[in-house]
């Protein structure tokens, strides 16, 4: 019998901790750690492999004029559950928590609906990642991301984007094959 993956168990309780833990008490602060954001994104991977992750968005106070266009940034923090082909010809899940800093360049100067994005940061899985056809070496991963999207909506709070994302230990430690995901992603502004 496969264990349950620990996200399915403690993932929301988790997602709610963090929330809480970023509320602002009734005393005001100069620094304001609550989300101003969620994200939820899926997509499919090599070998048959599959990826669902939510989060939540943090904004920086970046903004800067970039090529006519504005750069910001923002921190998303979010657990992925995987599926992938199993030894036996099943599926196997694991878990995973990624803290990833991003860059957006939006066009027009700011003005427009459209946007690229990219970022680098850090994520680690629940257990080795291990299929018939490809094997990992280290729970440690670099998420790498880079992606096109639209706002749209009031205030444009909401997001649609398509997104590219490789995951590998940078060869820390071998053998260190990564994989690559397609995902969409949805996210909205509070």
């Amino acid at each position: 019998m496969k264990r349950m993956p620990w996200a399915l168990a403690w993932g929301p309780l988790l997602l709610a901790a963090a929330w809480a833990a970023t509320a602002r008490p009734a005393a005001a602060q100069p620094l304001d750690l609550r989300p101003a954001g969620i994200m939820v994104q899926g997509g499919a991977g090599e070998e048959d492999a599959a990826i669902a992750s939510v989060g939540l968005v943090w904004p920086w106070s970046l903004r800067r004029r970039l090529w006519g266009s504005e750069l910001t940034g923002m921190t998303e923090a979010y657990g992925s559950l995987w599926r992938a082909r199993d030894f036996d010809g099943g599926w196997q899940h694991y878990t995973q928590f990624n803290l990833v800093p991003m860059l957006r360049l939006r066009f027009a100067e700011g003005r427009s609906p459209w946007f690229a994005e990219a970022g680098i940061g850090v994520s680690l899985m629940d257990e080795v990642y291990r299929t018939p056809d490809k094997g990992f070496s280290t729970r440690f991963q670099f998420t790498d991301v880079v992606g096109a999207g639209r706002s749209f909506g009031a205030d444009r709070r909401h997001e649609l984007s398509l997104r590219l994302t490789h995951y590998s230990n940078a060869g820390i430690k071998k053998p260190n094959p990564g994989i690559n995901y397609l995902q969409l992603r949805y996210g909205l502004w509070f």
